[in-house]
């Protein structure tokens, strides 16, 4: 059961992230913007082929050959039972985000972005990049602050 949830975890992701993207997709034009809540953020529409900032831009055979390693070690970790139970949680978290990006460069070649904040200066992102963010800056809190069973491995020794 509990591998069945981190399934759904991860689909349900992935379905917010391709729904809010076909949304953005039906009703704002490329390059247009609808206010949603001034000074905080507006909607966007927006085309990357890059990644946050546009980083490697035009590199879609890189970020698909990465987000297929990284799910290939999900994998291999969940069957492998390599992690504790709170690493696989946020590993579906992680995958949900990284598959809803997947999709868009499979299927579009380039990834839908749209929220972008208005009170700093920010990259244009969308719901897989707050769950892939999301997901990485709870991986190293966790790992560095709250996972203490490699600090008592070497106590011991």
């Amino acid at each position: 059961m509990f591998y069945i949830l981190l399934l759904l975890t991860a689909g349900a992701i992935v379905a917010l992230d391709q729904i809010t993207k076909a949304l953005v997709v039906a009703s704002i034009p490329l390059g247009g913007y609808v206010e949603a809540i001034p000074g905080l953020f507006h909607l966007t529409h927006i085309h990357n082929t890059g990644a946050a900032f546009s980083m490697l831009e035009g590199g879609r055979t890189f970020f698909l050959i990465l987000t297929a390693v990284f799910l290939i070690g999900v994998v291999y970790c969940v069957v492998k039972k390599v992690f504790s139970r709170p690493y696989l949680w946020i590993f579906a978290v992680l995958a949900g985000g990284a598959i809803g990006n997947l999709i868009d460069r499979v299927v579009n070649g380039y990834v839908v972005d749209m929220i972008a904040l208005d009170f700093m200066n920010f990259a244009v992102f969308n719901v897989a990049d707050i769950f892939v963010t999301g997901g990485a800056v709870v991986l190293v809190v966790y790992a560095l602050l709250i996972d203490q069973s490699g600090k008592k491995k070497e106590k011991s020794e």
